[in-house]
């Protein structure tokens, strides 16, 4: 059965978000397009309508999760009544954040992989990073200049290595302290 250009849309949408909730849950190479095609609803004939290839769905896939990831920041800043910094740090620092790989932030659940891939993955990945940094930026009081990016940098790196090392942990204790350590450290740094 042929399929209208709108509800093709919403079929390419929907595939795009059914990938990006599992290749955050199970990497790039741990699930394969026959498997994601059938979570989606849809057959694996369909698949090649709307992609090139399953990496250029990773990379459609990880520039939506970018755009959600970085949209959630937003509205945590602005939901803030005065320290907008500390609401990103404390939303991504979170215990929900940390449970529930498949709808996080890909840096967490991806880098390794991406890491690994070619080009165009590589690029939504250094693209999704550049938004994080401008939206630490805008977010964090204090300092200008070079001395506020290192520090930018810096935090970025903490949240997504404790996020990372707190998800690799089977000691639930241990992953509420990695969390909270990080917590404590990048709020006391403002």
């Amino acid at each position: 059965m042929k399929v209208n250009r709108a509800q093709a849309e919403r079929n390419h949408r929907h595939i795009i978000d059914v990938a990006g909730q599992l290749f955050r849950e199970h990497g790039f190479d741990g699930i394969g397009i026959t498997e994601l095609m059938k979570s989606a609803g849809l057959t694996h004939g369909g698949f090649y309508n709307s992609f090139a290839s399953k990496e250029d769905l990773a990379a459609q896939a990880c520039e939506r999760a970018f755009e959600g990831t970085r949209e959630r920041w937003e509205s945590a800043a602005e939901n803030s009544k005065d320290d907008a910094f500390s609401a990103i740090v404390e939303f991504y620092l979170s215990k929900h954040h940390c449970d529930h790989p498949g709808t996080g932030c890909a840096l967490a659940a991806l880098a390794p992989d991406a890491a690994r891939h070619g080009g165009s993955i590589r690029s939504v990945f250094t693209r999704g990073i550049r938004s994080y940094i401008d939206t630490l930026s805008r977010a964090m009081p204090g300092r200008r200049g070079g001395l506020k990016r290192k520090q930018v940098l810096s935090s970025l790196s903490e949240m997504v290595g404790a996020v990372i090392l707190a998800r690799a942990c089977d000691d639930p204790a241990m992953s509420k302290e990695i969390l909270e350590a990080s917590l404590s450290n990048l709020k006391g740094q403002r």
